[in-house]
């Protein structure tokens, strides 16, 4: 019988009544991956995503690379199916795990019946295919405490599968089952994890990116998008708003108090993207700040920011270290690019000395000096929509 995964739900095994809502996305974002691969029967059964390719012309490869990148998915395994009796079981792991037992120099068999018809119980099976496998690799050890391989029989409804060790999946939950944020998107490192780990809770991101040309280049607005374009391979597609900010940051350097300049530009920040973020439906949103990193990362300056918007704010790093929050960005593949010496508008006019414990009154007068609606409309109006998505060449 032939190859295919066995994909475990994570988080969704403990839903109630609207568990199948989860398991429903889970099916169509997975059919949405995999159909890039080939054509592949995609259904659930006991907790348990089945990915089967329908013809020979699959990239199982190139789809399991994918697989590992579908949120809601906590374990994961290249698998071959085989009838439900004890010789085809052999069979299958001879045929199926043979080369990878030969280099291995000990093994032991662990298995799970969930079909209770199956008259062996779990540990007999083990023992009568272990007992095989030994005599078929007689230079490889049975060591059941630490073995170096594992071999895995699962007898389940429609056929037995064997397997080697499973690795993690993306975990979280589906795409589309948590709603739409709103991500603040820089150019740097933290940004791009955020928008992934709130993604990684089932929600869809649309990005607002603030673009200060001549200030910044346009190699800072195409890393930027390169950032995207990495992050869509777990968050799916998405629209990409780039705001033109040179205006507003010269009005900001003109008009108002160096050590205000922060401050004030990041609560002009807030203001567009909860605007452009509703129009996109989103309902809240989600920053890469990490509480005490920089000046404008203090609790005192966060909840001066936070002032000017009503909906929800998510900074899903807040309390990270770095070294965590790079070694994030280093597995998901936006680290090399995050770190390409091309600075975005958060690097313009900053000041040597902000203010790290802001006080809202005055940094309402030094406002009131712009014209702050007149400047956001005109930002929104010069703002870029760019849609993403993985698969483009």
């Amino acid at each position: 019988m032939k190859e295919l995964f066995l994909l475990k739900l994570g988080e969704i095994v403990l839903k109630g009544l609207n568990r199948r809502v989860f398991e429903d996305k889970l099916k169509y974002n997975t059919r949405r991956r995999m159909a890039k691969f080939g054509e592949f029967k995609v259904y659930i059964t006991q907790s348990t995503l089945y990915v089967e390719p329908l013809n020979d012309d699959c990239d199982l490869d190139g789809a399991w690379e994918a697989a590992g990148t579908i949120f809601g998915i906590s374990m994961m395994c290249r698998c071959r199916a085989c009838e439900k009796n004890t010789d085809a079981i052999f069979k299958a792991c001879c045929d199926y795990l043979g080369d990878d037992l030969m280099l291995a120099k000990s093994f032991k068999v662990e298995s799970k019946r969930s079909d209770k018809r199956f008259p062996l119980n779990s540990i007999q099976l083990s023992q009568e295919i272990g007992g095989r496998l030994a005599e078929e690799y007689p230079n490889v050890a049975v060591d059941v405490h630490n073995p170096d391989y594992v071999v895995n029989v699962e007898v389940r409804e429609n056929a037995a599968y064997v397997h080697g060790p499973s690795v993690p999946g993306a975990g979280g939950l589906p795409t589309g089952t948590g709603g739409r944020a709103g991500v603040l998107l820089s150019g740097g490192i933290d940004s791009p994890v955020a928008g992934y780990m709130i993604a990684k809770r089932g929600v869809e991101i649309e990005c607002i990116h603030f673009f200060s040309y001549p200030y910044t280049s346009e190699r800072a607005k195409e890393k930027v998008l390169e950032l995207a374009k990495i992050m869509t391979k777990y968050c799916g597609r998405m629209t990409v708003d780039i705001v033109g900010f040179t205006e507003i940051q010269e009005a900001i350097r003109d008009n108002c108090g160096d050590d205000y300049f922060t401050i004030i530009m990041r609560r002009f920040m807030m203001r567009i993207s909860e605007r452009i973020a509703l129009d996109h439906g989103a309902k809240c949103l989600v920053t890469g700040e990490n509480l005490g990193q920089v000046a404008s990362q203090t609790m005192d300056a966060m909840a001066v920011t936070g002032r000017v918007v009503s909906v929800p704010l998510f900074h899903p790093l807040i309390g990270m270290d770095k070294e965590d929050i790079v070694r994030i960005a280093r597995r998901i593949g936006t680290l090399e690019t995050s770190i390409l010496p091309y600075e975005d508008c958060c690097t313009v006019f900053t000041p040597k000395h902000p203010k790290t414990k802001p006080v809202l009154a005055l940094v309402e007068a030094e406002e009131a000096k712009l014209d702050v609606e007149g400047l956001i409309e005109r930002a929104i109006q010069n703002t870029e929509k760019v849609t993403i998505r993985y698969y483009d060449d």
